[in-house]
């Protein structure tokens, strides 16, 4: 059985022509051409299915060295004249614009000699479409590294240790959080239901043993405050956590006046 030419099932692909009767009988009983001209249609089907994306990276160089490659090497095997290589033609398009580029390569490389609806199409400029459509799968295949479907989502930092807080002294009992010491030296705070101060709510480490502590931040009116560590703090040493309520009187001392108050385990 004579196959339908490689080259003829390129621009049926593309729909630059349509398939005429013999055409069509051939198509519909020999599986081997349906089959190449499927696969055809769908790499043309790429470049449509990229349209509505207006603001791409470039094509690698690499796809447009191959493709003037192929075009070169079949201009040598057709004995054609050099030419300008995708004159006129805006890389940027691709892939967008697949379609529009491979037929303004052809009619730009191999001005129409003959009718488009024959089978005698020039092996070259046949080369000159399929490296195009060829051109939209390289970029696609960009696009899906550099625009995935799905963010990765961000990694959870692991939790080293953690303290529940209960209310301390006189704080009514409904004051409660929680504190939990991050991965990366971060303190992290959840309070509720702290009592209003006139001041402002500052937190601490304790030294049970010794009650030497130090101030590492304060809290605003959030429910919850991401405050850093020092580095190569002892957290053994300085287990307490304590929220406490301070006045603006240029202090840096601990007021004395705990809220809330828990001991780091982990």
């Amino acid at each position: 059985m004579q196959h339908l030419e490689h080259e003829r099932l390129v621009f049926l692909a593309l729909g630059e022509s349509d398939a005429d009767n013999g055409e069509s009988t051939h198509l519909d009983t020999c599986a081997h051409c349906r089959a190449e001209l499927t696969a055809l249609r769908q790499v043309a089907g790429l470049g449509t299915e990229t349209q509505g994306l207006g603001d791409l990276p470039d094509p690698p160089e690499h796809i447009w060295q191959g493709i003037e490659a192929e075009i070169r090497a079949a201009e040598g095997a057709e004995g054609h004249a050099p030419v300008a290589v995708l004159t006129g033609v805006d890389r940027q398009q691709v892939p967008g614009q697949t379609r529009a580029i491979a037929t303004e390569a052809v009619t730009r490389l191999d001005p129409p000699r003959r009718p488009r609806r024959g089978r005698g199409w020039s092996r070259w400029a046949a080369t000159a479409v399929t490296a195009v459509a060829a051109a939209a799968i390289g970029v696609v295949g960009t696009i899906s590294v550099l625009r995935p479907t799905e963010p990765e989502p961000a990694k959870t930092p692991s939790v080293l240790a953690s303290a529940p807080l209960a209310a301390f002294g006189s704080t009514p009992k409904s004051a409660q959080g929680d504190a939990r010491v991050l991965q990366g030296g971060q303190l992290h705070l959840h309070v509720a239901n702290l009592p209003r101060v006139p001041g402002y709510y500052e937190v601490w480490l304790i030294n049970p043993t010794t009650m030497e502590m130090f101030s590492i931040g304060t809290l605003g009116g959030d429910a919850d405050a991401l405050l850093p560590l020092p580095p190569n703090v002892d957290l053994k040493s300085y287990s307490v956590v304590d929220v406490s309520a301070e006045q603006y009187d240029n202090n840096t001392r601990h007021s004395g006046d705990s809220l809330l108050r828990g001991t780091l385990t982990g």
